[in-house]
């Protein structure tokens, strides 16, 4: 077993573990195809997460004793007060995913900005304290975003890819947990015949298939002593079916001295025992590259 001495986490783990579960209701589709507003049958198919995905995936949490992040747009929290305090009383996080789960590739810096201090502020006032977490709704966000999180007091964003520890953005003590698509349930599961989801079909995924690569995945993350970081949603992994998978990959989880907590732990793990990047980070010398490029 590693210890703290040669590990980046807390003493006696090897690795750590993350569950993150967007919660977008019929949001998420919408600011991918606007076009199906009001069509309810379509809607449906994302609705099921709040009419049913949920409780399932908060009661299997609660019977395996397991704190999780849930990054929601406000006007989720807003709609659903009832599931959001639920969400709250077992001890999960809550993180800002927007306002409106707006598409970020279509807004202006100036306008990033202010969706989230909208969004921020709705949180704060139903949640009862502010979130410290952010994920991007859709889309990308514009350079300086991350200074203005931090600004703002978040101290974490899972958003970016390219790595498997955390890192900070540079200049920011904001703290990237880095995501990966082979841990998200979208690219298995995500299926719907009009709008296309996926655009070319031919998805949902052998069950027992995507458990085996998603357990290899933690093994590999585990023996490197990484930060596995899982991206659910309560429409896909909330199933009758599906649900099973999970239970038994944090069964799995469970058997190894893995960190198994919040977004919101390991980002202040990190802030205390890594106060920086090291000069070398890929993160460090992009940064230094796009300054030299851009004046």
């Amino acid at each position: 077993m590693l210890t703290g001495s040669t590990s980046p986490w807390p003493q006696g783990y090897r690795s750590a573990a993350v569950i993150t579960i967007d919660f977008n209701d019929i949001y998420g589709i919408l600011s991918q195809a606007p076009t199906v507003e009001g069509r309810d049958k379509t809607l449906s198919v994302w609705r099921y997460g709040t009419l049913r995905g949920v409780d399932r995936l908060l009661n299997l949490l609660a019977k395996k004793q397991v704190k999780t992040t849930w990054c929601l747009p406000a006007i989720v929290a807003q709609e659903q007060p009832l599931l959001l305090e639920r969400i709250l009383a077992a001890g999960h996080e809550v993180a800002c995913a927007g306002d409106q789960h707006e598409d970020f590739s279509a807004m202006s810096l100036e306008e990033q900005v202010a969706c989230v201090r909208r969004a921020t502020e709705k949180l704060t006032a139903l949640c009862g304290r502010a979130p410290r977490g952010f994920r991007t709704p859709a889309g990308q966000w514009k350079p300086g975003f991350a200074q203005a999180l931090s600004g703002m007091g978040f101290q974490w964003s899972s958003c970016w890819r390219g790595d498997d520890l955390p890192y900070f953005h540079p200049g920011t003590s904001l703290v990237e947990l880095p995501l990966h698509y082979e841990l998200e349930d979208e690219p298995y599961f995500a299926f719907n015949l009009s709008p296309a989801v996926p655009p070319g079909q031919s998805r949902i995924a052998s069950y027992q298939e995507t458990l085996a690569n998603m357990t290899q995945d933690f093994y590999g993350y585990h023996r490197f002593g990484l930060c596995y970081l899982l991206r659910l949603h309560p429409e896909i992994m909330g199933t009758a079916g599906r649900i099973s998978l999970l239970e038994a990959l944090i069964d799995t989880l469970q058997q190894q001295p893995v960190w198994l907590t919040t977004a919101q732990s390991v980002a202040e793990h990190w802030r205390s025992s890594q106060p920086a990047n090291t000069p070398d980070h890929p993160a460090e010398v992009f940064q230094r590259l796009w300054a030299q490029h851009h004046g």
